[in-house]
């Protein structure tokens, strides 16, 4: 078995070469998708009801969430992205098509179903401190006439993509029947699968060209802690699970990759300032699944998504990463050409 080694070098030249076909692919994203609202305003009393602060508001901000965000970051990246999602018919499914248009995405692959209501996520912050997060969701399959929409509508999405990612945020979007379609069709057309795993359906997605969970969920599936410095902990993983690559996101501590022939590779956190880790997993999967559908390598497209993550931690809230941020924290990682910092960018 190949050690615990470093990632390997993405010449600049190749990254360029990279995100220039990127930007000409088609990614569709299936998932749960939210709505993200943020409330922000002052906090000068104490409610004389409770022991709660008063907010009075004075801003209100839309963002995309869940696999919404994956798609707005593969778009950012000048991709074409498909999103199949379930919405409801509410004010909150009109506001999150709105966010969809101005992040260049179409909604003409989204199910409505009108008894469920838009998944959304409402943070209340008062001089810059998050007071409480309101969820209004539902978190049960989505019912069957919804799923029968879902697998037309990705059968329709996949029918000329070059890859295929699954966002599992546990909200019923992906039922098991969702999930084996999306396999079958990805088989079919021979395209590289990136999944985004939740504990529900862990063990479902056999064949997926790279499994993305972080390291508590891949823990409580495994049922024991994780010594990722143990050469044969995560090949083992990997074995179970039952797909090509495993990259495992360490949060501060960068991800591990471990490839189908079972080589190692640590990518160290980049970031040299992290303000919100907030939607930083979405930037990964993003990163993945577009580079592997550009025909870049899965140690390439890691490395590629390590940079993309780096920068995305560095923004307020959830946020997406241009190409040209990624070129960008190449050439500051090397500097100069070709050498690598040691000024802590390891």
């Amino acid at each position: 078995m190949t050690p615990l080694s470093s990632d390997p070098r993405l010449t600049r030249e190749h990254l360029e070469s990279l995100v220039a076909k990127m930007a000409e692919r088609r990614i569709v994203v299936v998932g749960d998708a939210m709505l993200d609202i943020y409330l922000s305003g002052d906090a000068d009393r104490i409610s004389p009801e409770a022991p709660v602060p008063v907010v009075s508001v004075r801003a209100r901000r839309y963002a995309l969430g869940g696999a919404a965000n994956v798609a707005a970051n593969v778009a950012a990246i000048g991709a074409e992205c498909r999103l199949v999602a379930v919405i409801g018919d509410d004010a909150r499914g009109d506001s999150f098509r709105g966010e969809l248009a101005q992040s260049r995405l179409i909604d003409s692959h989204l199910v409505v179903v009108a008894a469920r209501p838009t998944t959304s996520k409402t943070r209340v912050t008062a001089r810059g401190q998050q007071l409480v997060r309101i969820d209004e969701e539902v978190e049960d399959p989505v019912p069957e006439r919804a799923e029968a929409q879902l697998l037309a509508e990705l059968e329709r999405a996949t029918a000329d993509a070059d890859a295929l990612v699954l966002e599992d945020y546990n909200k019923g979007t992906l039922t098991a029947a969702v999930i084996e379609r999306a396999m079958t069709l990805a088989r079919r057309r021979g395209i590289p699968v990136v999944v985004d795993p939740k504990f529900k359906h862990f063990f479902a997605y056999r064949g997926a060209t790279v499994f993305k969970p972080n390291r508590r969920e891949l823990e409580r599936a495994m049922g024991a802690a994780l010594d990722i410095d143990r050469p044969d902990a995560l090949p083992q993983s990997l074995d179970k699970l039952g797909v090509d690559n495993l990259l495992l996101t360490l949060g501060a501590e960068g991800m591990v990759l471990v490839t189908k022939d079972q080589e190692i590779s640590r990518l160290p956190a980049i970031a040299r300032e992290v303000f919100d880790v907030s939607g930083a997993g979405d930037t990964v999967t993003a990163g993945v699944g577009t580079a592997l559908g550009a025909g870049a390598s899965v140690r390439e497209a890691a490395r590629l998504a390590n940079y993309a993550a780096g920068i995305e931690v560095g923004k307020l809230g959830v946020a997406t990463v241009s190409p040209a941020e990624v070129l960008a924290a190449h050439d500051t990682r090397y500097d100069p050409p070709g050498k690598l910092r040691r000024d802590g960018l390891l």
